[in-house]
């Protein structure tokens, strides 16, 4: 496909989208780099490894892209889409703990059948759109357009698509398009196995390009957007290859995994040119950051050791444990996933005031409340106080330790109530956790309990890559300014892109408009926001092996321990 070629003239045949005054922007092109920061970029673009997004960065605007709190993907890249925060759009986490069922679910779409994303927005406008492995698209809704779902599809046996009679064309076409293949692993595997990781990686980014740009053409577009989602897989398993305190150990790798960026930039270029003979206007985006993963917390490790989180006996942790030795000695391949917390935890809820459910970077930290939780022992009156106790603590001076370089560190960064975070109310979002643990940088938490220490560090040859909060933000080609920085958060790109393309802001929408990057003052007017009238759907979205497909692919990256 010449990625140069003019629109389809079938793209023009429909009527004209509608728009509340002259637009900045005919069309939009959003290039998402999941986990991208200008920490590795930077270094890179000056080596000359990715001149492309070097050239668009000279061209536009760019400048640090804030992500949510915790910085972690879905959450991340449903803000991205609705312009709202976790706290009203409900995805916290990959994850989400059913109080009354004592079970993690896995979020999907059918979690956000009380929000409206951008790209229904834009369909209701009358615009076309089109989105590529973007994160939290699975099942995909209907659009005046296309989706193809991002990672969180099982693989390419579900539903995926959406209108469906696209499936047939893109597996004929692409049998992997939903990247669904794991970092693989062995023994004796060396630098030849890394390296054949890395190509997939690689392949993965040719693929996008060529999904965008070939899908484009047969649907037509207004707005067109696809997400790179493993430069944040490679920088999860590749970080010590990349970092400059430890890359020049193993020169080989470090230069397999610059090379991988540098195939990131070829399609991030060729999307460059397909959106300059549409005549688009054009937004890089990350998700969040990154940087090393250096140390594991274990909050559930320190609830029991103050006293406030009570173990099983007779042998309950013990086969916890084997179901992780069984794990390794099947190669990697996850046990059958275990959806009750009590169990996968061993705890003993009878005698439990507090638990991190899950975590997935960050900690999700729940009381054991009366008439909340069905073995709740923490009464009502309690609640708040019980909440104060526990940051105190984690924010404390018995979360404060020595790290390996001999420097004094909080374990916990921040403590939250989520509603005091987001801004919402427990009695409208009652999902919620009590606390949200927030680790320092270097550090993530996990909710199993291992060993004796709440704080395990890692050695050279275990550290990997981890999220930070701040991403990359891009902007480049018509109506955007030139040699501008900016600042901003991930809940300001859908306003944005609505005022880019001529469109009130429905007054729902908790971002702004960055109206730094526009090369004249756009006009940036509220409107009352299109109610939302859709239920929760019944039934499951996963089946029980989609979801063990599911836990083993977000268990490999490490987000779900």
């Amino acid at each position: 496909m010449n990625s140069s070629a003019k629109p389809n003239t079938s793209q023009d045949t429909s009527a004209a989208p509608h728009r509340d005054w002259p637009a900045h922007a005919k069309r939009v092109l959003i290039i998402g780099l999941d986990g991208a920061t200008f920490d590795v970029l930077n270094p890179l673009m000056a080596e000359g490894r990715m001149p492309r997004l070097k050239q668009a960065v000279a061209s536009g605007v760019a400048g640090v892209l804030h992500s949510t709190t915790p910085p972690i993907t879905p959450a991340a890249w449903t803000t991205f889409l609705t312009g709202k925060q976790p706290g009203t759009h409900g995805i916290i986490d990959f994850e989400r703990y059913d109080i009354p069922t004592d079970k993690l679910v896995m979020n999907s779409t059918r979690c956000l059948y009380h929000v409206r994303n951008l790209w229904q927005i834009l369909s209701d406008k009358g615009f076309k759109v089109g989105s590529i492995n973007v994160p939290m698209t699975f099942p995909p809704v209907p659009v005046n357009g296309f989706i193809v779902s991002g990672f969180e599809t099982p693989g390419p046996d579900s539903d995926f698509v959406y209108p469906k009679s696209l499936r047939r064309e893109i597996l004929a076409r692409w049998p992997d398009p939903t990247l669904r293949k794991n970092w693989r692993r062995k023994a004796f595997g060396g630098t030849q196995l890394f390296e054949n990781n890395v190509k997939y990686m690689s392949q993965s980014f040719r693929q996008g390009a060529e999904m965008t740009i070939t899908l484009g053409d047969k649907m037509g577009w207004d707005v067109l957007m696809v997400v790179f989602k493993l430069v944040d897989n490679l920088q999860h398993k590749a970080w010590k290859y990349i970092d400059p305190r430890w890359c020049d150990r193993h020169p080989a790798r470090r230069d397999i995994a610059k090379a991988c960026f540098t195939e990131a930039d070829c399609a991030v270029g060729r999307l460059l040119d397909y959106a300059a003979a549409h005549d688009a206007t054009v937004l890089i985006v990350s998700d969040h950051g990154h940087g090393s993963l250096e140390g594991k917390i274990q909050p559930n490790r320190l609830l029991k050791q103050w006293g406030y989180l009570k173990l099983r006996g007779g042998g309950s942790q013990g086969v916890t444990r084997g179901r992780l030795v069984l794990d390794r000695l099947l190669g990697g391949k996850r046990v059958k996933r275990v959806d009750s917390v009590s169990r996968d935890l061993a705890v003993d809820f009878s005698k439990t005031r507090a638990c991190v459910m899950h975590a997935g970077m960050a900690g999700f930290l729940y009381l054991n409340l009366a008439g909340r939780q069905p073995a709740g022992i923490v009464p009502k009156e309690e609640y708040e106080s019980l909440r104060d106790e526990l940051r105190d603590r984690f924010l404390g001076a018995a979360c404060r330790v020595t790290d390996p370089q001999g420097r004094t560190i909080q374990l916990f960064a921040e403590a939250h109530k989520p509603e005091e975070l987001y801004g919402c109310s427990r009695a409208d979002q009652p999902w919620l956790p009590d606390l949200i643990l927030i680790p320092h940088d270097g550090l993530a938490v996990i909710r199993k309990i291992r060993g004796r220490r709440a704080a395990r560090w890692l050695g050279y040859g275990r550290i990997e890559g981890t999220h930070r909060p701040q991403g990359v933000f891009v902007a480049t080609g018509p109506g955007i300014a030139q040699g501008r920085e900016v600042s901003c958060h991930l809940v300001d790109c859908a306003p944005t892109v609505l005022a880019l393309l001529g469109l009130r802001i429905p007054e729902d929408m908790e971002g702004r408009v960055v109206k730094e990057i526009f090369e004249r003052p756009p006009t940036v007017e509220r409107e009352t926001a299109q109610s939302v009238v859709s239920q929760p759907s019944e039934g499951e979205v996963y089946s029980s092996v989609e979801l063990d497909q599911i836990t083993e692919r977000l268990s490999d990256l490490g987000y779900l321990e």
